[in-house]
């Protein structure tokens, strides 16, 4: 196993990178916020099957939390990373303070129209503006050839994918599935923040998922009853507040009447002070 190398600023990480792309060697980046599980390891695997060198970024960006939000009590564990990033063979993390990222006053920012009017972006204002900045300027710095995202935040890699394409970014954003608990549960890192008794409510969101899916798979059934059905059911499991539970276009996230064709159902809910969000193809 090769060891880690472990880069604070912009112009190590950029040395470091360079020193793969000498030999020829193509390089893939999975952008994190750190408090890592089998999810993001799962982009590193992926990484490494396409024949990428794996470059993992851990910064919990301020940018993309608002006001009332959980920066402050995101969870944080460096050294676990490193020891997880380097057990599946990432070769290059990058750890930089916010000064690095955020020198100064960023007059600059990226922001992604339509494809964020709708699920969470009415209920994280400036969310997917803080997102997709940071992940322009994490691509800026490393210039990946390809960078690796869970299909978990579907709306989050939607934007990063037109994000790329609409500023002809040279990189693959390449969106890697959902990887659940043997439950059903989503891994997600907020996860931790559940009590036993939340633990058990949560696995409601991924079962009336699938109840949507099924019910209006091939236009079947129209999909505003069949999503407020569960969202009635998800309230009675024990679920504090149902934001949004939806089915929308794969490609523009637009929501649906009827699924003809690709489409995802798409939720965010909350149990005591943890939000939950999960998807699934119909």
């Amino acid at each position: 196993m090769k060891a880690l190398t472990v880069v604070r600023s912009v112009a190590d990480l950029r040395r470091a990178v360079a020193e793969h792309r000498t030999v020829g060697r193509t390089v893939g980046l999975i952008p994190t916020m750190g408090a890592l599980h089998e999810g993001h390891l799962s982009l590193v695997r992926g990484a490494l099957e396409r024949g990428d060198v794996p470059v993992a970024s851990i910064f919990v960006n301020p940018m993309q939390f608002g006001p009332n939000e959980d920066f402050g009590a995101y969870p944080r564990d460096e050294a676990g990373d490193f020891a997880k990033l380097e057990a599946e063979g990432c070769r290059i993390a990058y750890a930089p303070v916010v000064e690095e990222m955020y020198p100064g006053p960023q007059l600059t920012t990226v922001t992604v129209a339509s494809l964020t009017d709708h699920l969470c972006g009415p209920f994280r204002p400036g969310h997917f503006e803080g997102v997709a900045t940071v992940v322009c300027k994490l691509l800026m710095m490393a210039m990946p050839d390809r960078g690796y995202f869970g299909e978990k935040d579907y709306q989050q890699l939607q934007v990063l994918k037109r994000m790329a394409r609409d500023l002809d970014m040279p990189v693959e954003i390449v969106g890697m599935p959902t990887i659940r608990e043997p439950d059903g549960l989503a891994m997600s890192s907020r996860n931790r923040y559940l009590s036993p008794a939340e633990r058990k409510t949560a696995l409601a969101l991924y079962r009336q998922l699938n109840v949507v899916a099924d019910a209006v798979r091939d236009g079947k059934a129209a999909c505003a009853p069949a999503a407020a059905q569960a969202s009635r059911a998800l309230v009675e499991a024990g679920f504090d507040k149902v934001e949004y539970l939806t089915v929308v276009d794969a490609e523009s996230l637009a929501p649906l009447d009827h699924a003809g064709g690709p489409a995802r159902v798409a939720a965010a809910a909350r149990i005591g002070r943890t939000r939950l969000i999960d998807n699934i193809a119909v």
